[in-house]
Parts: structure tokens; C-alpha cells; sequence
């Protein structure tokens, strides 16, 4: 029987057709859709989304972010609702002081509509963000079956993910939310000489948008060339 190590796939944030026609030639596994002028996860416009769907002609999985979680988050996202996506997914900035915030997630989760599935989030500066601490999140996801899970930093400054993380923690993370059949997906500001402490983790993607923008800008146009560099990276 093989031991051969499955490489972890590339999650590219795109915001157009254009950008995600250049993710696909560099080789990405899944094209997320957002706009990074409206925050770590911000919702893109329910017509671009639908491009970028016409673009990527089912070739592999789309998600859309959301934004952050409110309660009429699905009524602002009516539109994108109505699109054919395998994930949709939102964070809980500003909800440190909320006891309920798992029910509400699960209540939100109920009223979307069949065949698309909800990614649960954890923001690793979950302090800064006033959010929900990782371990929580994951625990969350594990007990209440959903499907994936991804790990991001709020803010998106300087700092990546193991700025707010050391490796054992996210390994542990991993480790856990895959035994419980979560599928994982680490994102943060990540640079590619980080691969070598993080793909040892094998998560299910890797999840990427500044440094595969010209001049390593995430509000910069997506760069095809550097995709195919993180894909290779992956191998």
C-alpha cells in the first residue's frame, strides 16, 4: 500500500473573471470569490461572482465570502445564494462578547439552501478582531459536522498567521478538525517560504491571495506566474 503524501491544494481569492481565468492557468484547486477592499472576507458583488462562475465552467469548487457574520447576512447575500457554489463562508469579527454566537451560526446555516455548504472561521488574531478564540471555533465545527474550516488573520497588515500562531498550535488545530472529517483550509497573509513549517500539516488547501498579487499587494491585480510558483511549492 502507498505512503505517498497527497500535496495540499491551492485556494486562490479572486475578485473578477480575469483574475480567476489567471488563478486557474497557474494551477488552483478551488477559486474563492471576495473583494479585498471590504476586509479580510468581504462579500464581492453578487454579478461578479456569477463571471467568475461563467470563467471557471465548473473546472474545480467556487466559494464566496460573505463578510462578517450579522443577523440578515443571508437576505444581503440573496443574490449569491441563488448562484451554484460548493462554499459559502463569513466571519464572527465582533463577537467576543456574544455567548449565542453558535446558535446563531447553526440557525444561519439552516436557511441556506441545499448543496451549499458553510465554512466555519477562525481569525488566529481573534483578540484584534473581537472574534471567537481558534481552538473554539474548531471545536465547534468538529461537534456540529461541518464540512470545512478555515483559519485566517483579521487584520491584514504585515503579520501573517504565524505572527499570531505558533506551528505546534496550528498543527494541533489541523490534526484535531481532521480526525473529525473537517476539511482544512490555512490562509493568513501566508509567504511562500513559509510552506517548509507549514506543509508538513497537510491541510486540505492552502489558502492565498497577497502574494500571489503583483508586487505581493492583495488589492493588486493576480499574478498567474506566482500561482504556478505556489502550486509547484505544494508538489
Amino acid at each position: 500500500m502507498s505512503s505517498e503524501r497527497i500535496p495540499s491544494g491551492l485556494l486562490i481569492s479572486v475578485r473578477s473573471a480575469e483574475e480567476a481565468v489567471a488563478a486557474l492557468e497557474g494551477g488552483a484547486d478551488l477559486i474563492d470569490v471576495k473583494d479585498p477592499t471590504r476586509g479580510p472576507l468581504g462579500m464581492a458583488h453578487h454579478e461578479a461572482l456569477a463571471e467568475v462562475l461563467k470563467a471557471v465552467n465548473g473546472k474545480v469548487p467556487v466559494s464566496a465570502a460573505l463578510g462578517e457574520w450579522f443577523p440578515e447576512i443571508l437576505t444581503a447575500a440573496h443574490w449569491h445564494l441563488e448562484l451554484p457554489l460548493q462554499y459559502i463562508k463569513w466571519g464572527l469579527a465582533g463577537y467576543k462578547h456574544q455567548p449565542a454566537w453558535g446558535e446563531d451560526l447553526l440557525v444561519t446555516r439552516r436557511n441556506v439552501p441545499a448543496g451549499i455548504e458553510v465554512v466555519a472561521v477562525a481569525y488566529a488574531d481573534w483578540e484584534k478582531a473581537e472574534s471567537v478564540p481558534p481552538a473554539e471555533v474548531a471545536k465547534f465545527a468538529k461537534r456540529f459536522r461541518f464540512k470545512a474550516f478555515l483559519l485566517d488573520t483579521f487584520q491584514k497588515d504585515t503579520r501573517t498567521l504565524l505572527d499570531h500562531m505558533k506551528v505546534p498550535e496550528v498543527a494541533e488545530l489541523v490534526t484535531s478538525l481532521k480526525r473529525g472529517s473537517v476539511k482544512v483550509a490555512l490562509g493568513g497573509s501566508l509567504k511562500i517560504e513559509q510552506l517548509k513549517d507549514l506543509k508538513p500539516l497537510a491541510p486540505d488547501w492552502f489558502a492565498v491571495r497577497g502574494a500571489v498579487c503583483v508586487g505581493g499587494k492583495r488589492d493588486a491585480g493576480l499574478d498567474a506566474v506566482r500561482v504556478k510558483k505556489w502550486k509547484e511549492a505544494l508538489a
